[in-house]
């Protein structure tokens, strides 16, 4: 059962929450952070992102970067651009989206249930990244940004969420995407208690985004486990900071794919290669599939529809289903020769809130040969994936709206 718990937060005051708030460190590169933060000192992209404070020709890895990182977290702390709320607390947080609303809580999750399997993955991690995450974090001393969870239906934990609304939030503000964050502190202690005890009948929590982070977490607990002689597991450093919300909610855009080239063949010799395997027509404008196992593929200035064939899949498979599993198996590794996209530097992969415009673009600038538009994987997937103790290929799910980093960091010590 999920075992969640309160945590003292550090968070900005009310004035300068919307100036704090940043998009997470992972959906922007170097020079996106920099133009983001702007002349914004006290944007949380110091903390996450603290190469922008150093000069270009510095390594993002280097221990010089999470030294920065560390040093602008002391300095926002005494500059009280972040302060430490005096008792442990739950927050609830709300996104809107358009028409899209997702509200969960704010919670310290356990390591212990991310190790035993009670908090399921979908996605391998990659070495390196996980290793940069753990210095990250080891540095900071501190869980800066949310992991972004996934809980069943449960009605008694939902109607707790949705009555915060009928209170004024300690924060409200939107941000220049459009998107509206409302945050609710959970001080109540009785209130605290029923959630926590609401938590322990869940059986299952899963992975939404944030598989880096979480392994991190793990990976630092267990190095502080082992340097502490006096351990009791009850240490901050054994939960890690998390926003937990119901599958109701959430919003999957997809995740489209291109490619830098067609391994050797014309645009006519890779549609024929395709023929076997795809029911294809061409489009006069842009696809994005409304419906599974449809893709959009966009090739040299033209747009097609691509229909996999039944045989090619086992709707009984909760891997082989998956659409990103019939673009990969399909296509990407025998015809295009991309045995593992985890590692392979000829595909890239564009998150859905950029649209199909964007595939047009990097194919039409010549850097890109084709491009993919996919129909987004289904919450309902991921999590019969999950407890199936299946993985995804890697970039399956982009979840929208973007949990804003800043608003909550939970220290370890």
């Amino acid at each position: 059962m999920a075992v969640i718990r309160p945590f003292q937060a550090l968070r900005p005051p009310i004035h300068l929450a919307s100036l704090v708030a940043a998009l997470p460190y992972d959906v922007m590169d170097v020079e996106e952070a920099r133009s983001m933060a702007g002349a914004n000192a006290d944007s949380f992209l110091h903390i996450s992102r603290p190469e922008i404070d150093l000069p270009a020709t510095v390594d993002p890895h280097d221990e010089e970067v999470h030294r920065q990182g560390k040093q602008n977290l002391d300095a926002f702390l005494n500059r009280r651009v972040l302060l430490q709320d005096p008792a442990p607390c739950y927050y609830i947080y709300r996104q809107r989206m358009g028409a899209i609303v997702q509200t969960g809580l704010v919670a310290c999750a356990a390591v212990d249930d991310y190790q035993s399997g009670v908090i399921k993955k979908h996605e391998h991690t990659r070495a390196d990244k996980e290793e940069d995450r753990v210095k990250h974090i080891a540095t900071l001393d501190a869980n800066d940004e949310p992991v972004f969870y996934i809980f069943r239906s449960n009605p008694a934990v939902e109607e707790i969420l949705a009555s915060a609304v009928y209170e004024p939030p300690e924060y409200h503000f939107t941000t220049p995407d459009g998107v509206s964050h409302s945050l609710w502190v959970v001080a109540d202690q009785a209130l605290i208690t029923h959630l926590t005890g609401l938590f322990a009948e869940i059986p299952t929590l899963y992975v939404a985004d944030g598989h880096h982070r979480s392994a991190a977490a793990a990976r630092v607990r267990d190095l502080r486990k082992a340097a502490n002689p006096a351990h009791t597991g009850d240490e901050e450093y054994n939960f890690f900071l998390t926003v937990i919300f119901p599958e109701s909610q959430l919003n999957i855009m997809p995740y489209n794919r291109v490619v830098k080239d067609l391994q050797g063949r014309s645009a006519a010799e890779f549609l024929k290669a395709l023929e076997p395997v795809f029911d294809m027509s061409p489009v006069p404008a842009a696809v994005s599939p409304t419906a599974r196992h449809s893709f959009g593929m966009y090739l040299a200035g033209a747009w097609y529809r691509l229909q996999a064939k039944p045989n090619l899949f086992d709707e009984d498979s909760t891997v082989s289903r998956l659409d990103v599993s019939i673009l990969q198996n399909h296509l990407l590794h025998p015809i295009l020769g991309i045995e593992n996209p985890r590692t392979d530097k000829r595909i890239s992969f564009v998150g859905g809130i950029r649209g199909v415009q964007e595939l047009e673009r990097l194919v039409t600038g010549g850097e890109y040969a084709v491009a993919f538009s996919m129909y987004p994987t289904a919450i309902s997937e991921l999590m019969d994936l999950a407890d199936d103790d299946q993985i995804m290929p890697p970039k399956s799910t982009w979840f929208e709206p973007k949990l804003r980093s800043g608003l909550f960091v939970h220290l370890l010590s």
